[in-house]
C-alpha cells in the first residue's frame, strides 16, 4: 500500500475518533455574544494537541472588544515542526458559536450522533471543521514523519463578532504575516466539493434623522424623525435599491443573489424606548425627536469604497435640500474591503487536486456573500495564499438543528491531509478530478 492509500484508509478506520471529538467540542458552550467559556474549549485543544506533539500558546486579546475578566477572549495556536525547514501550513477555525435560538428537537449542546450526523450548536459552523482539521493533521504525521515544514492549528475568538479578539488581535501581532505562514485553509462550512477564494466587502453606517419633541396630540409643533426615516426609505425604494440590483460581479459569489450588490437595514428604531417586558404601562404621547437606522451595505470588487458610502450621502444631501427641516448624521461603524484568492495560488490548486484524488471531481471555486476571517490575515496579515474549505453546509449555520454530516468531515479531512502531503511532502496526487468547473 502506497502512502496516500495508507492515509486515506487510516481516515476512513477514525470515523468514531472524529465523531467523539466533534461531540466534545460541541459540549463546550462557547456562545458569542457574550463570548462564553473560550478559555475552557481552549483547554480543550491544549490538552489534545500536545498529546499529538504540537507546542501550543494561549493567548488572551486583552482589551480587544467584549474582553473582560468575566468574558476573557483566549485564543490558542498550536504548532508542529516537521524534520527539516519548509513552508508553514497553518489550518485557522474559530471557536465562538451564535445564539440558541427556538425550534430546536435535540439537545443544541449534547453533540449527539443521529443518522450519521452529528447535531448541536456550532457543528457545522464550525467545529465539525475544525475536528476534522485535527484529524488530518495528526494522520498526515503518522503516514509522513519526516515532513518538511510546520503545521499550525488555530483555535480562534469572536468570528461571529468581527473576529477582533481573535484573528484581527493574532495578525497585528504577526502571528499570520508570510515570513510565519505561507499557506491557510479556514475550514469554514462551504461543501466539501468547494473552494471558498474570498468574499464580498462590507460597509456598515449607522444613521440617525433628527426631528423636534412636541405633544402627540399637537404633531404640527413638533417635527416627525421617523417621518423624516420614513422620507429616507423611500427614497432608497425608489432609487438606491434599483441600482444596486443593476449591479453584477465577476466574483463567483454562491448564493446567484448575492452576485449583486445588496444593502439590508439591519435595524431600525424611533421615538420612546420599548417597555421591560414586565411593564403594563401605556406610552406618553410624543413625537419623536430621533430615528436610527444600521445599514449594511455589502459590494464587490468592482465597486469603490467610498463610492459605496458616497452615493448614500448624495441621497441624504439630496433630501435634506429638497425636504423641509431634514437633519441627519451619518457614521461610519466599520467596513471591509472584498477579498479574493487568486485561483492559481498555492494552497488553491493543492487543494483542488486532493479535492480530485479524493471525490473524484474537479471543485466549484465559489466566494462568500459575507465575510469571514480571511479579511483579516489579507488586511492585516498581508497572507494572500489563503482560502476557506471545510466540511458541512453553508445554509445549516446559525439554524436550528444545525449538524454537519459525519462523511463530510471524514470526505474533507481527508483532502485536508492530502493537500499536506502535497505542500508538505512533496507527494503528487492522484487527481482524477477532469476538467476544472467554474
Amino acid at each position: 500500500m502506497n502512502k496516500q492509500a495508507d492515509f486515506l484508509s487510516r481516515i476512513t478506520a477514525k470515523h468514531d475518533d472524529l465523531v467523539v471529538l466533534t461531540g466534545d467540542l460541541i459540549r463546550i458552550p462557547t456562545l458569542n455574544p457574550p463570548g462564553e467559556n473560550y478559555r475552557d474549549i481552549c483547554a480543550f485543544l491544549d490538552r489534545r494537541l500536545k498529546a499529538s506533539g504540537f507546542e501550543t500558546e494561549l493567548l488572551r486579546a486583552i482589551g480587544t472588544p467584549g474582553d473582560s475578566e468575566r468574558y476573557p477572549r483566549w485564543n490558542i495556536i498550536a504548532r508542529r515542526d516537521g524534520a527539516r525547514p519548509g513552508a508553514c501550513v497553518h489550518f485557522n477555525s474559530h471557536i465562538d458559536v451564535v445564539d440558541v435560538g427556538e425550534g430546536w428537537s435535540v439537545d443544541p449542546f449534547g453533540g449527539a450522533l443521529i443518522d450519521g450526523k452529528v447535531y448541536g450548536r456550532g457543528a457545522c459552523d464550525m467545529k465539525g471543521g475544525l475536528a476534522a482539521s485535527i484529524i488530518a493533521a495528526e494522520t498526515f504525521i503518522e503516514v509522513w514523519p519526516d515532513f518538511e515544514g510546520a503545521i499550525e492549528i488555530s483555535g480562534t475568538g469572536d468570528e461571529e463578532s468581527g473576529g477582533y479578539g481573535g484573528v484581527a488581535w493574532l495578525a497585528e501581532r504577526g502571528y499570520f504575516s508570510p515570513e510565519r505562514v505561507q499557506h491557510v485553509i479556514i475550514p469554514e462550512p462551504l461543501n466539501k466539493d468547494r473552494i471558498c477564494l474570498g468574499h464580498r466587502g462590507v460597509w456598515w453606517g449607522a444613521l440617525e434623522t433628527h426631528g423636534r419633541i412636541a405633544h402627540g396630540s399637537m404633531p404640527f409643533l413638533g417635527d416627525c424623525a421617523v417621518r423624516h426615516m420614513g422620507a429616507v426609505i423611500a427614497e432608497m425604494e425608489a432609487s438606491l435599491y434599483p441600482a444596486l440590483a443593476a449591479r453584477q460581479t465577476e466574483m463567483p459569489v454562491v448564493p446567484e443573489g448575492a452576485r449583486q450588490s445588496t444593502l439590508n437595514i439591519n435595524s431600525l428604531h424611533g421615538g420612546q424606548s420599548e417597555g421591560a417586558a414586565d411593564f403594563t404601562g401605556l406610552p406618553s404621547p410624543c413625537v419623536p425627536d430621533s430615528a436610527r437606522m444600521v445599514l449594511d451595505r455589502r459590494f464587490l470588487m468592482e465597486e469603490n469604497l467610498a463610492d459605496v458610502e458616497g452615493e448614500i450621502r448624495d441621497l441624504l444631501e439630496n433630501l435634506r435640500k429638497t425636504r423641509p427641516n431634514f437633519r441627519y448624521d451619518l457614521r461610519e461603524m466599520h467596513h471591509v474591503l472584498p477579498s479574493m484568492t487568486d485561483q492559481k495560488a498555492p494552497v488553491v490548486t493543492s487543494v483542488a487536486s486532493a479535492i480530485g484524488a479524493v471525490l473524484g471531481r474537479a471543485p466549484d471555486y465559489v466566494v462568500s456573500p459575507g465575510t469571514y476571517d480571511q479579511k483579516h490575515i489579507d488586511r492585516i496579515g498581508r497572507m494572500k495564499n489563503c482560502i476557506a474549505y471545510g466540511p458541512g453546509i453553508l445554509d445549516l449555520a446559525h439554524q436550528p438543528d444545525e449538524y454537519v454530516g459525519v462523511d463530510d468531515m471524514i470526505d474533507s479531512a481527508k483532502v485536508m491531509g492530502l493537500s499536506l502531503a502535497h505542500l508538505l511532502a512533496g507527494e503528487t496526487l492522484d487527481d482524477n478530478s477532469g476538467p476544472a468547473r467554474t
